[in-house]
């Protein structure tokens, strides 16, 4: 069974049945014929509009930002660590 794709159009336009119109979660679901759980998800993950949705499992910018930040606090506590051995092994063989 393959699975199914919603536009960014769809989805946002699926949170503004239910945030504005006032739709239930269970009625849009049955309307749509959506899942109410993923319906669910679309309205939590939907607090941004301009953001929200950006497709293909890209992340939102922040996202980005926090993953580039945890790479590079990794490599640097790497070098961190290098030095530290390094600076530890040379203070030994000067005594």
């Amino acid at each position: 069974m393959e699975r199914r794709q919603f536009t960014r159009e769809f989805k946002l336009e699926a949170v503004r049945l239910i945030k504005e119109r006032g739709v239930s979660c269970a009625q849009a679901s049955d309307d749509l014929g959506v899942h109410p759980t993923q319906l669910r998800d679309w309205v939590k993950f939907a607090d941004d509009p301009q953001h929200a949705f950006p497709g293909q499992g890209q992340m939102r910018p922040e996202q980005l930002e926090i993953a580039r930040l945890k790479r590079e606090v990794t490599r640097l506590k790497a070098e961190r660590d290098i030095l530290k051995n390094a600076a530890a092994y040379f203070a030994k063989e000067a005594t």
